[in-house]
């Protein structure tokens, strides 16, 4: 089992950053893949960005590319997610998950034995 400590999100003026970031704790040795996920109102849960031990993020959201970095710190077990250019359609409940798969295959895909943490609140005005 692995639980994860969120911090970062808040309320923030369009155009304006925020860093998230999220360390994983427990049983981190079955870890793979670590990931952003974002979940707004009226919108389903999505992908924002997936990184494999610390090398090339990928990154899902269309939105968020080019505005949205992802770093991984494996001797911290943490992932930073630093967003800049915030648009108000970037306010979400922003997630970390790991895996124990990689970025992108089969069990990945399908979420098998994927963690979640609780998720932290990213509010972005006009």
């Amino acid at each position: 089992h692995v639980q994860f400590v969120e911090s970062g999100g808040g309320l923030v003026n369009s155009g304006e950053s925020l860093r998230l970031s999220c360390t994983a704790s427990g049983n981190i040795l079955r870890i793979d893949a670590m990931g952003w996920y974002r979940h707004g109102t009226g919108n389903e849960r999505e992908e924002v960005s997936c990184s494999n031990g610390g090398w090339e993020s990928t990154y899902s959201a269309d939105s968020a590319k080019g505005r949205f970095t992802m770093s991984r710190d494996n001797d911290k077990n943490t992932i930073y997610l630093q967003m800049n250019n915030l648009k108000p359609d970037d306010t979400a409940v922003y997630y970390c998950a790991a895996d124990p798969s990689p970025c992108g295959s089969t069990w990945y895909i399908k979420g098998v034995g994927r963690s979640w943490g609780h998720g932290t609140q990213v509010t972005v005005s006009e």
